[in-house]
């Protein structure tokens, strides 16, 4: 593996009833332990014997097992309130990193000191694809904005592929408890100004698993996550006031046209309907934002050396 202990992340690992996954999650953050981690495992009132899976780890992790159901966003609050790692970088139960996750986030961190990352994920199915020794990266492509709201690429929002300063989260107070699911998209834009936000092109550092019980199968919770972020805005739950209201809008309408589709394909019409046209001036910014990539061009790639491998420890 490669050394970078000088920088220091803590990994919150969340699960409710995933005894399946568990497992493939927690290997693979103490996979990263080269990298100077602590992993703080929360299970969130599991009762399908995750949490004796889980004892089992002893002290490779730090574990809290909850009485009963808090929700996702309580769960990774209560994880980060024990963290004491300069950096957050979240993994849901169901989800895994890839064997350098932590260094390309760790590297970035080296170079170019952000206040938030977004990770670039790999989806699959069934079982965690096996790693050899020649797929590690050798370099890391980049792109840096200003800040979130600046971001002229997709990005598949999700918790597994955020890593976040830890004052910066402090300062929006973590996870919305009130908002599942989109909380994820409800974060990084109350996380919209808080400065140099990194996005990783390549390699991927989450392996994100596609399973039938995953909420971003499901249309309608979806579209009414999207209402709420959508009321929030209008709300001035965001930050920038006015001056960045076309930014918010641009970063908003992309997710807004996705899940438009997606519950039009899943026979869910009126649904589909009804956020389209509350979504058009979203929808509107997101498209102006895309040709005006095209047209002037996206904000450069950089490429960032994955650095020597020595023995792990």
């Amino acid at each position: 593996m490669y050394s970078v202990s000088r920088v220091r992340f803590s990994i919150i690992i969340t699960s409710y009833n995933q005894r399946e996954f568990i497992q493939d999650a927690v290997d693979s953050a103490i996979s990263q332990r080269p990298a100077g981690a602590e992993i703080i495992v929360v299970d969130d009132g599991s009762t399908d014997g995750s949490q004796e899976v889980l004892k089992q780890y002893g002290g490779a992790i730090q574990l809290v097992c909850s009485q009963t159901n808090q929700g996702v966003c309580a769960a990774r609050n209560s994880g980060a309130a024990l963290a004491r790692g300069e950096f957050l970088a979240f993994l849901d139960g169901d989800d895994a990193f890839v064997p350098w996750a932590l260094h390309v986030y760790a590297r970035i961190v080296q170079e170019m000191q952000p206040k938030m990352i977004l990770g670039r994920m790999r989806r699959y199915e069934g079982q965690l694809p096996a790693v050899l020794p020649g797929d590690m990266p050798h370099d890391i492509r980049v792109v840096e904005y200003r800040d979130y709201l600046q971001k002229d690429r997709p990005f598949d929002n999700s918790a597994s592929a955020l890593v976040i300063d830890r004052a910066s989260f402090d300062s929006v107070e973590g996870w919305s408890r009130d908002i599942f699911p989109m909380e994820d998209q409800d974060l990084t834009l109350r996380l919209g100004d808080c400065g140099r936000t990194i996005q990783v092109l390549s390699p991927p550092t989450t392996l994100y698993r596609s399973h039938a019980d995953n909420i971003t199968k499901k249309a309608s919770p979806c579209v009414q996550g999207l209402h709420r972020i959508i009321h929030r805005n209008r709300a001035g739950c965001y930050p920038g006031g006015k001056r960045l209201s076309f930014a918010r809008r641009a970063v908003i309408g992309g997710p807004i046209l996705y899940w438009v589709n997606k519950a039009r394909r899943a026979g869910h019409y009126r649904e589909a309907w009804n956020l389209l046209m509350l979504g058009l001036p979203y929808i509107l910014a997101a498209v102006i934002r895309r040709l005006t990539a095209i047209l002037k061009g996206r904000q450069p790639c950089q490429t960032i050396e994955m650095g020597e491998r020595v023995p792990a420890g």
